[in-house]
């Protein structure tokens, strides 16, 4: 069985979509790389950001649902997001870059041991910053040049993931056992673990938490997708899932990637991704995230979809 490369994208609940995409593109810099809906229920938007593509591993998404209420925070839900930036430097000019937007954030501190600055978006998702030393990132990783943030100071793409479960040992044995992911760190309470040794590409912090559930609603985390390079791979891993005993999706066309979805034991929900045929399928690179995008199937109803969509800019 192939090691898993990282991950994909991680997808979030928005109220609002011109809010997030202010916030996504004007505060952080990110490039909005796509402009669709979500396929499932095409009434509301799908927002990507991310480098100059949209590459695997550094994209943030976002389902725009204008009847979500407010998180009601607990366990058993994926509750921060990791993100690179280049150096010491960067958290400080981050720092300041948050006061002068007035980002709710905290001082420069440490996480899974890396220098770290934590901040909240305008509907309170949890992210943090962190130091990535300088280290070469992936070759599929590109610079977006169209914002206002420094070259040497921008995000460059996601880092360590935290979940809080109920039941440590349900999620870090899923990730150990059936994803051959390394315990870095592991105690009773917690664990630290890379899908690749050593990068935190893939890194994922899990935490134990007793008590409710998570009520997810704006600013909540809806799922994790792990990088599996080709469907061949996504068909295996397919497989494997259900010897597990867990009930899986299958394998899902989402036109720019194929995809599947399974539920842990504590309720994570995990996807799979292939790395392609990618944004570019149906754009070219210097168009992205310009025009609402919509796979093939849901084209004889763009006018629909149009007519209920909210401009963004």
């Amino acid at each position: 069985m192939n090691k898993l490369s990282g991950h994909h994208h991680i997808s979030m609940l928005t109220k609002n979509g011109k809010r997030n995409n202010d916030f996504y593109t004007k505060i952080l810099g990110l490039r909005r790389v796509k402009k669709t809906v979500n396929q499932d229920s095409p009434s509301m938007y799908h927002l990507f950001y991310g480098d100059l593509t949209g590459a695997a591993g550094t994209e943030l998404t976002f389902f725009e649902m204008p009847v979500a209420g407010r998180t009601v925070r607990g366990t058993n839900a994926i509750t921060r997001i990791g993100l690179l930036v280049p150096s010491y430097e960067s958290l400080q000019f981050w720092k300041n870059r948050f006061q002068e937007f007035e980002v709710e954030h905290s001082e420069i501190t440490t996480y899974a041991g890396k220098d770290a600055l934590f901040f909240e978006d305008h509907e309170g998702l949890r992210m943090v910053l962190l130091n990535n030393h300088g280290h070469e990132t992936p070759a599929h990783w590109q610079p977006w040049d169209g914002s206002d943030i420094p070259g040497e100071h921008r995000i460059l793409g996601m880092g360590t993931v935290e979940m809080t479960v109920r039941y440590l040992q349900r999620t870090v044995s899923l990730l150990k056992e059936l994803f051959n992911y390394t315990a870095v760190i592991e105690s009773e309470k917690e664990a630290v673990l890379q899908s690749i040794p050593g990068e935190v590409l893939g890194e994922i912090v899990v935490k134990e938490l007793e008590g409710p559930s998570e009520k997810p609603g704006r600013g909540s985390i809806h799922h994790l997708a792990l990088r599996v390079s080709t469907v061949e791979e996504l068909q295996e891993w397919d497989a494997k899932i259900k010897e597990w005993g867990f009930e899986s999706t299958g394998v899902v066309d989402r036109y720019y990637f194929q995809s599947l979805y399974f539920r842990d034991r504590n309720g994570i929900l995990f996807e799979m991704a292939t790395d392609g045929p990618g944004f570019t399928v149906d754009s070219a690179v210097e168009d992205l995230g310009k025009e609402l995008d919509l796979p093939p199937f849901l084209e004889e109803k763009r006018a629909e979809i149009e007519a209920i969509l909210e401009p963004l800019d």
